[in-house]
């Protein structure tokens, strides 16, 4: 067995493209999915933009993902989104759903940062009005933190390692790391991993009410997620899945699998909350040591990186994140790799977001682009202490991307990095054992 993981397969349901076509097309043309939310302005929320995928709940049973009765009852929309990704990229790796066998070979690793609200409003309605009874037998499947991955794995009938992450912000580049270091060390053959998030009004409120979200740009929604920029005031929040289907490279060449890309390497880890950590901000040196390792582990140098994915809220933490890739990388001024956020088109998908860009990253590789930053116009002159401007693309850039750094940090001071590569069939350079 050669333990080299590579992927197969991709789904995506992102506020500006549901699907791999649909999603390609706006991150090549720098399309926002971000739009202006009239309930939140009935709420009196100091923000009242989002990104919110164009996602119907029904088309779970009319499109065939799901039976009449299993979709019969089911009220969650973060189940939606991690069905509808999880299933999409099943399907992209050219597997069938149905099967009457348990799938030994194959697990599933889905992450999310809380369990679906609407489910958990439904029985708190119910409890408060003493209706306990008119629940009905579904109602704790949904509200279960594990809900997603249940779905998903009962659907397709998977037996290895099943597994409900939560780590914040870093959820969704966790979820696949661990994908692959499952199949690495040689428990699973094929591992459909991801994250999910849908961020309902309680969600949304409780980030408004730390005033950290942008409110400038209500009236403009397609110009308040501003990364890197001087008038950044704030990240967008956003709502979403994405998930990969991770396979051991014998397996899938052995079923003619098409494989877009490589999963080098990565690595987790906390700053512990220590030397400028915090529950809301990150360590410098859990950072650091985390793209260090992640580089590290893939067999790579930091001069390997054409691309990095960065997290870049549009926030105050901006600046500190390119530091901190200056100085794991080794790299800086015109030497700095290209760099983007996608967060500039979809906001911050919170638990969703490394997921998301993770596909977003191998499309880049795949097709040879890098996505602009849509919104930095200004960008904040400190940027320039450290890089290169022109390492921070306004436009589409045509470009061979061979490896791609992809990068998420989350409260509680939790980091999470992976390195995805261009697959090379005769790449003998590295020890894969």
């Amino acid at each position: 067995m050669s333990r080299r993981v590579v992927v197969t397969g991709m789904g995506v349901v992102s506020p500006n493209g549901i699907g791999i076509s649909a999603f390609l097309d706006a991150i090549q043309n720098g399309v926002s999915g971000i739009k202006f939310q009239p309930l939140y302005e009935e709420l009196k929320f100091s923000c009242q933009v989002a990104g919110r995928p164009d996602f119907v709940l029904e088309d779970l049973k009319t499109r065939n993902y799901i039976s009449e009765v299993v979709f019969h009852g089911l009220k969650g929309t973060n189940i939606g989104y991690g069905l509808m990704a999880a299933l999409d990229a099943w399907a992209d790796a050219g597997l069938e759903y149905d099967t009457d066998e348990t799938r030994w070979e194959t697990g599933c690793i889905f992450g999310n940062s809380v369990s679906d609200t609407e489910a958990m409003k439904n029985v708190i309605t119910r409890v408060d009005n003493k209706e306990a009874k008119k629940l009905g037998s579904r109602v704790v499947e949904q509200a279960m933190n594990s809900g997603v991955t249940s779905y998903v794995s009962g659907r397709l009938g998977l037996g290895n390692k099943v597994i409900t992450n939560s780590a914040a912000c870093a959820t969704g580049t966790q979820a696949i790391l661990m994908g692959y270091e499952t199949i690495k060390d040689g428990y699973a053959k094929r591992m459909l991993v991801g994250s999910s998030e849908y961020v309902d009004t309680y969600v949304f409120g409780s980030f408004d009410s730390m005033r950290v979200l942008s409110r400038k740009y209500n009236d403009q929604p397609e110009k308040a997620s501003r990364p890197m920029s001087t008038t950044a005031g704030g990240f967008v929040p956003g709502s979403g899945s994405a998930a990969l289907v991770l396979e051991d490279l014998d397996f899938a060449l052995a079923r003619g699998a098409r494989i877009y890309a490589e999963v080098l390497g990565g690595s987790t880890n906390s700053g512990g909350q220590r030397t400028g950590g915090s529950m809301t901000a990150a360590n410098p040196q859990g950072v650091i040591r985390c793209i260090e390792e992640a580089v590290a582990n893939s067999n790579i140098s930091g001069e390997d990186i054409d691309l990095i994915s960065g997290h870049l809220t549009a926030t105050n933490a901006d600046m500190q994140e390119i530091q901190n890739w200056c100085k794991a990388l080794g790299r800086s001024g015109d030497n700095f790799p290209l760099m983007n956020s996608l967060k500039s088109m979809i906001g911050h998908c919170l638990s969703a977001a490394g997921s998301i860009e993770s596909v977003a990253s191998i499309l880049q590789i795949v097709h040879g682009f890098a996505h602009p930053n849509i919104n930095l116009d200004d960008p904040n002159p400190e940027i320039s202490n450290h890089i290169s401007l022109n390492c921070l693309p306004t436009s589409v850039v045509k470009k061979k991307i061979n490896i791609v750094a992809k990068a998420n940090f989350g409260f509680g001071d939790v980091n999470s990095c992976l390195i995805f590569s261009k697959f090379n069939p005769n790449d003998t350079t590295r020890d894969f054992k």
